[in-house]
């Protein structure tokens, strides 16, 4: 597993410079009414410059109350399941759709969504990772752009085009799922351990737009006199 923690530990003083600077801005957003019930902006965590990203769903109460993603119970089996390919929580970028916990936990709402996903996209054009593993259901469906739940889709890499480069989407069980259910455990454990293959691809590039046809000279028509029809 070493090359896949050498891939997605590689880090550019510029990835971080560009992530801290935004991190700044984005922790005075007031784009959602999230902004008057938050402790605070729970941006992310991890490398700036991770071949591999996780994208949640929204900060729960810990989360909120100590300003990172993945705490808890839930956290803790995040790093557990990247131990067992070979990487820590330092190497890969961890982060929601939502930067601000939703009162009580409840669902994201699609105006909060749509409010917020702005910065989720910035921030894989500054990261630049190879692949983005969307934990759960909202994760997948707005960077697949699909409306298929994780049931359907887990362990079924796509390619997409996020931040303007192609990258491998990767839909997998959220880790609060597979907490108590030893069923959905084995299968999260087994989506884990197919990373580093898709780590080890060489993403294909962004097709470049088509040239541009020159324009074709025009020919100036015969004057028809129309007295004559």
């Amino acid at each position: 597993m070493a090359g896949a923690v050498a891939a997605a530990a590689t880090e550019s003083p510029n990835n971080g410079a560009a992530l801290d600077a935004f991190a700044a801005e984005v922790a005075g957003c007031t784009r959602c009414v999230l902004a008057q019930t938050r402790t605070q902006v729970v941006f992310g965590s991890g490398s700036p410059a991770a071949d591999l990203m996780f994208v949640g769903e929204a900060p729960g109460f810990h989360e909120d109350k100590q300003g990172v993603p993945f705490v808890g119970a839930a956290g803790a089996l995040l790093g557990k399941l990247l131990a067992g390919i070979g990487l820590r929580r330092e190497d890969v970028w961890v982060c929601n759709v939502l930067k601000c916990r939703p009162p009580g936990n409840r669902d994201p709402r699609p105006e909060e969504i749509e409010a917020c996903e702005s910065h989720l996209f910035r921030q894989i054009e500054l990261i630049g990772p190879r692949v983005v593993a969307t934990l759960g259901n909202f994760a997948t469906k707005l960077l697949s752009g699909r409306p298929d739940g994780i049931t359907r889709v887990h362990g079924a890499e796509q390619e997409v085009v996020l931040g303007g480069r192609r990258v491998v989407l990767y839909p997998i069980y959220h880790p609060a799922a597979a907490l108590y259910t030893p069923r959905m455990l084995e299968v999260l454990s087994a989506d884990f351990r197919r990373l580093p293959e898709l780590l080890a691809r060489e993403p294909a590039p962004v097709a470049p737009p088509p040239p541009l046809r020159p324009l074709e000279p025009m020919v100036a028509e015969p004057a028809v006199q129309l007295g004559l029809f």
